[in-house]
Order: C-alpha cells, then structure tokens, then sequence
C-alpha cells in the first residue's frame, strides 16, 4: 500500500513539473500569446486578481503545490539509516547499472569542478531551453519592428528588441535561482539533493543571469546613447517600468557576483558574506523594475526561500546547550550539544554554527560527526582552526577559563536518506578535517553493527594529514558522551598517511587533549527541528496557509482598493505602490503563518526541553583519552585498542589511490571524498576513467 502511494506522489510530482515547465517552453511562442492567453483571460479574468491573475496559475500555483505536498511525502516516507541498510539488494539489474552510469563523474575540471552525466544531461537540457526562449523572442520580435521614433534605424530598434528579450531570457534563470539555497527545501530531497549539493547550481545560474541581465542593461544604455535618450536612464515611470530601479537592481546583482568570484570568497569571506545579504535590496528593486505580473513568474523560489530563511531566523534566536569543548592537539576542537532525542539526521549532515562571542553576525556550516542512533541526545560538530573566524574561537576556549558559552545553532541539514551506504564496501578518502562526515558514518555504523542480523558495509578510511599530531582527528572516532562503543564488531580498516614527517616525533613535545564542561544555563536549550518532530507536516501547513492567506489578501486588496481607484480616476494604479503592496503582502503572510507555528511549537516544546536538561546526567570530570600520544592513553580501554589495530600510520607518503581503488575486490564498491579541491577531482577522474566498474563516486561536497 505505501509502494502504491510512493508511485502515485511521485506520478503527480512529474506531471505538475513537467506541466511548469511546458509553460516556460510555450512562453516565448506565437502558441502562448495568441493562442493560450487569451483563452484563459476569457475565463479566469476577474476585478480581484486582474493580469497577475493567469501568471499566478500558470507560473506561482504548481510549485508552491509540489512544495506543500513534496512535505507530505517525506513524512511519510521519512527513511532512516537502519531501512537503507536492511533494504540493500545483492543484484544490479538494468535500471540501476543505467542508474550508476548517469551518477559516474563525467566532467572534471577547475572552476566548474565534479560534473556527473546526469548533471551534464539536465545542464544541457537548460541551456536549450535558454537558447529556445532568446531566440524564439528574438524571432517574433523581429516579425513586427515599429519606428517609434523619427529617424531612428532599423538596426537601433533590433538592438532594443534584442536587448529586452535578454532580460526575459534572464527571468528564466531567476526563476530557479532561490531553489538551491532553500536549506530546508522540501522539493530537493525529492530528486535525492541537499542544499550544500546543490550550491553549484546555484552558482551556475548566477552566473548565467549576470550574463543574461548585463546584457540587458548594456543594450539599452548603448541605444539610449545612440538615440540621445539617455534622459531615460533617470527615468521612475509611476504607470510602467522603472529604469532606475532597474539601474539599481543591476548594481547590487553586480556587487554580489563580483564578491562572489573564488580568489575573493576565500580571502575576503566578510566582504562576500555581508554582500550577499543585499538580495533583499535586489529582489525589492528588481520587483520594482519587472512589475507584480512578471513577479508572479518568479515568486515560486522566492516564496519557499523566504519561509525557509524566516524560519531559519526564528532557530536563530534561540541559545543552543553546549555541554562540551574537545581541545585536540591539533588545534582543532569539538563542540558537544544537548538534543532532543526525537531529532533525526542522516549521516555527513551539518549545521551552522554562530559564536556572538567572536561575531554577532557571521555564521558558518560545520559537519556533524555525531550518530543519532549511538548519541539519541548529543550533537556535536568538528571545527578545525584554518581561519579568522576558528582561530579566534579556539583562542577564546583555550586560553580562558568559560563556564558557559552562547552559541546558536541553525538546522541540521543533510541528505534525506543515507542511500550511499546500500554498498557492499564504503572507501572514504580525506584529507584533513576532510574526515569529519565520515567519522559520523563510522560512528553510526559501530552502532548498527551490534545489532542482530545485520551486516554492515566493509569500510576503508583513507585519510592524509600534513602532520602526526594531525592524528588527533581519529580520537573523534569516539564519542565523548560515554556510549558503548564496539569498533571491533565492524569491518573497519583505517590507512592514515602522515606526508610532512617521516617518523614519530618525541613524546617531550607532545600535547594533551582538553576537555572544557559547561555549566546548564535556563535561557539554553536542546537542539531540536526548527517545528519539532513532525517538521515536514508543519512546513507543509506553513506553504499552504501563507499562500492561501497571500491570495485572499491580494485579491481583496485589488477588488476593495485598487480596482476601485483605477475606475475612478480612470488611470493605472502606481506601479511602484502596487508592487510595494504585492511584496509586502508577500512577506506578512509568510511572517505571520510561520511565526504562529513555530511559536506554538516552542511553547510546546518548553516543557519537554526542562525535562531533557533536568535528566542530563552529572557532569563528567574526565574523557576518552588520546591512543595515540600524550599521557591520557587509554590502551586498556578495549575500544582504543580496536581503533589502534584497525589503524596504520604510514610516514612521509602520499596513499597511491589509484591502486587503493582498483585492488578494492567487492562487486558493489561506494567512493566518497571529502577535503582539498585536488584530492577531490583526482579521486573523481580513477572513478570516471572506467577502467573498473565495481567503483561508484558518491557525490559528497562541503567546499564549494
């Protein structure tokens, strides 16, 4: 029964999107103006939502629908990692190989970095309908040139004609733009993508509505001048379009493309951050510049987007239980919260972390190298000291003495299903803090496998590090809460590969790992979903209740106040009030619906975060040593002892990968990546080369 209703969601899904997207292919067509307009206006032309009225059917009304009820479907069918591993088949039949050929890495290269086949098709697949869009308005465009103007050429108004279907050319981008960086997106999931997956395309279609838009801008400042009409540059029409709006939109997208150029993200992160936020200002005056009818083609993205960084706000604002601090050697350090245990994540998932302490306003995605399963009421997160931000963090825990520490704490977020573990064998390959997502894996797999009847995936960690005390990273492997940990029930084979030292240094120089506890503070609570333990149900709520809401209030605005003005007066309705009005209504509804849940559910939520705090257990005053150096070793300890023989250290080396990947014997071999942009497009090309089929790259990506 649940198979049957799987198929039927997924049917509906398909049709509603495929229906969206016939709508974007028809639109630059004689079909859709001459034929399919006017139809409809005959039909669903009212004084309650006028011309917007058919945009918001066509364009607004099928997304928001698969939204709402995409939140539906994954609650229903919320997997957890333990139904991935039972579920793991044996046989390959036709559509998966068919599946795996698709998901093999087929381009690899600097910038665009490791594109997939199945990424290459749909990226190609968008760029023909770009190409069909431009030159299908170019075309009908061309077929009816009117001389507005005396004296005026006929290649001067080609250029205006050009110009503009840029721009309607670059609406197409904008429209998919917001997708991708909804964290809490219930449609990604359904096509198996996460937010952080999906950033690239993202920054894709950035870059191909910069192009698309400055084309646009540069094509009519370059006919102003030509037919001395550059007065319109400063032109604010109050019935149609808004130059200077335009003007102003299109310097702010070009401040957030330019910040947004690699060599200046990484060494001016500030700079990049704080710019991008300007998408508020550009979404405003872009609106203003396209008008409430050309919004609606675009509101979908938007919409969702906003529900999500509202709701992401309120998350925000509340103080996360930091019980812990792990000080590695290594400089790095592990953050130990308090959760709710009904809060489930997937392995390799992450939050973001803000520390007003060492900024108010910066907040940063760190990997979680927790198990839900082995810690049902601990988080933690591995932050290693390789910038501004982490150093001053570092400092500020290790050279003072804190008994407590405010720290808030968005999501988490991450793969809606654990599907890369149906392999029969798991090769994780990292370089660095590269290894923290597949410390949660192997945290998560220690606990599957003392389970009966279960058989967990062979795994093999390949790790590099600059340094021996880089090593340290591995103590991570053991959780700091005291779970029962039986390493030596799973098939784990650890190869750590130390590159600038060619043997152990001496134990005089060697440091202790740290462990600060923090006392409870009554304005802290436990990490939980953003709206509990049936997140997607409410989401689901919040989509539908806000949109409804938003179209009750648009309509009654325009049948009680602007239709009535216009019937007055006789002339069009400020463009600017209008769109004003529409953005507004907008985000109110979107505020109020979402603050009303989420409300309710922290009220809810009180009590059951006083009882998790008044349940926790009295602080520890000692940790899980180091095995590998220092005066904490714990050799006795029997899990120590299973990660010390599931590890070799190898000096001075770099791991051959190519023959690490080609001696794996199973069938069925999983790859992951995770660290330095090189490391992860060499072990990209071994898996793309073909040359043995039992390797599977799976995608996993924390550095875009």
């Amino acid at each position: 029964m649940m198979k049957s209703h799987t198929i039927f969601l997924r049917i509906i899904f398909l049709l509603m999107f495929l229906g969206w997207l016939t709508v974007w292919i028809l639109l630059p067509t004689k079909i859709y103006f001459n034929t399919l307009i006017p139809s409809l206006q005959n039909k669903l032309y009212s004084t309650y939502f006028r011309e917007q009225g058919i945009n918001l059917l066509l364009y607004t009304f099928p997304m928001m629908f698969i939204g709402a009820l995409s939140c539906i479907y994954l609650h229903l069918h919320q997997e957890k990692i333990t139904d991935k591993l039972h579920s793991r088949s044996a046989g390959a039949g036709a559509l998966k190989r068919c599946l795996c050929f698709l998901r093999r890495p087929f381009l690899v290269m600097s910038p665009i970095g490791i594109v997939s086949s199945m990424e290459l098709i749909f990226a190609l697949m968008f760029a023909a309908l770009l190409i069909w869009s431009l030159s299908n308005y170019i075309h009908n465009s061309f077929g009816h040139l009117h001389i507005h103007k005396q004296g005026e050429k006929i290649w001067e108004v080609k250029l205006k004609r050009v110009s503009l279907r840029f721009g309607y050319t670059g609406n197409i981008c904008l429209a998919f733009l917001f997708f991708p960086v909804t964290r809490g997106s219930s449609i990604l999931p359904l096509v198996g993508l996460t937010s952080e997956s999906s950033i690239k395309y993202h920054i894709w279609l950035g870059h191909l509505s910069m192009l698309l838009f400055s084309a646009h801008a540069i094509g009519f400042i370059i006919y102003w001048a030509i037919t001395n009409q550059l007065i319109k540059m400063v032109e604010w029409s109050k019935t149609y379009v808004s130059n200077v709006a335009g003007e102003i939109a299109i310097l702010i997208a070009l401040a957030m493309w330019i910040t947004s150029i690699p060599r200046i993200r990484r060494k001016m992160y500030e700079v990049f951050f704080y710019t991008h936020h300007l998408y508020i200002l550009y979404i405003l005056f872009y609106a203003i510049h396209v008008g409430v009818v050309d919004m609606c083609m675009i509101a979908p993205g938007i919409f969702l987007f906003l529900i999500d960084r509202h709701l992401r706000f309120l998350q925000s604002r509340q103080n996360a239980r930091l019980l812990s601090v792990r000080l590695l050697p290594c400089a790095a350090l592990e953050l130990n919260f308090s959760k709710n245990p009904s809060l489930y994540y997937n392995p390799t998932s992450f939050v973001f972390i803000n520390v007003p302490k060492v900024s108010k306003l910066q907040w940063h995605p760190f990997t979680m190298n927790s198990s839900c399963n082995m810690e049902t009421n601990h988080l933690s997160v591995t932050i290693k000291n390789v910038g501004s931000w982490s150093n001053k963090l570092y400092q500020e825990l290790s050279s003072t003495s804190l008994d407590h520490l405010h720290v808030s704490v968005e999501g988490p977020y991450g793969p809606h299903t654990a599907q890369f573990l149906r392999h029969e064998q798991i090769v994780m390959v990292s370089g660095g803090s590269g290894i923290t997502p597949f410390i949660s894996i192997i945290r998560d797999l220690t606990f599957q496998s003392q389970q009966q009847e279960f058989q967990a995936p062979k795994l093999l960690l390949v790790c590099i590090f600059k340094n021996y005390v880089d090593l340290t990273m591995l103590d991570l492997v053991l959780p700091i809460s005291g779970s029962t940990t039986q390493i030596s029930n799973l098939q784990l084979q650890i190869e750590a590969y130390i590159t600038r030292e060619k043997e152990e240094p001496s134990r005089d120089t060697q440091k202790h790992t740290q462990t600060i506890w923090f006392k409870p503070n009554l304005s802290d609570s436990p990490i939980s979903a953003v709206l509990g333990p049936n997140n997607w149900l409410w989401l689901s709520a919040i989509i539908t209740s806000s949109f409804i809401m938003f179209l009750l209030l648009l309509g009654i605005l325009t049948h009680y106040y602007i239709y009535p003005i216009e019937s007055k007066s006789g002339e069009v309705y400020n463009w600017t009030f209008k769109v004003m009005w529409y953005m507004f209504l907008l985000c109110a509804c979107i505020f109020i619906c979402s603050s009303v849940v989420f409300l309710w559910w922290k009220r809810h939520n009180t009590l059951e975060n006083k009882q998790i705090m008044n349940e926790e257990v009295q602080t520890p005053t000692t940790s899980p040593g180091s095995w590998i150096y220092g005066s904490e070793r714990e050799v006795e300890s029997l899990p120590h002892q299973s990660l010390m023989q599931a590890t070799q250290v190898h000096f001075g080396a770099r791991p051959d990968l190519r023959k690490i990947l080609f001696e794996c014997e199973g069938k069925d071999v999983g790859v992951m990546v995770c660290g330095p942009r090189k490391l992860r497009h060499e072990v990209a090309r071994i898996c793309a080369s073909g040359l043995a089929d039992n390797l599977h790259f799976e995608s996993i990506s924390f550095n875009w």
